[in-house]
């Protein structure tokens, strides 16, 4: 779990979020994303209570959790501030597992760059 209800690191990251808003104001030449963001937090798996943390995410905030383990093992809750986004997600061991072992070919192989204009 990668998120807390600490005070002083609620207190922290708000006042992050505020000096942020507040320096982009002053500072218009300074460039955003044009279509927003999300601030992402990870629950535990959803085999670990993961969905319990999203849905108490998902009633404070207002929003509805999504359900779509069975498809791509997510389970979710976002609510959106404008362009700004603040999601939960909890993923399921099932999920996690496969998406290491696809994440374990990184760096294994290497596309042939030379003549990569040429068609074959």
């Amino acid at each position: 779990m990668s998120f807390t209800t600490d005070p002083d690191a609620r207190q922290a990251f708000i006042t992050g979020l505020r000096d942020l808003a507040w320096y982009l104001a002053a500072h218009p030449a300074v460039p955003v994303l044009r279509y927003g963001t999300e601030i992402h937090l990870h629950a535990n798996s959803t085999d670990d209570g993961g969905c319990a943390q999203v849905d108490h995410f998902a009633r404070q905030l207002g929003a509805t959790a999504e359900n779509s383990i069975a498809h791509d093992g997510h389970y979710e809750a976002a609510r959106c501030f404008g362009p700004v986004g603040y999601k939960i997600i909890a993923i399921s061991q099932a999920r996690m597992a496969h998406y290491h072992a696809e994440a374990s070919y990184t760096g294994c192989v290497t596309p042939d760059t030379s003549g990569s204009d040429r068609h074959v």
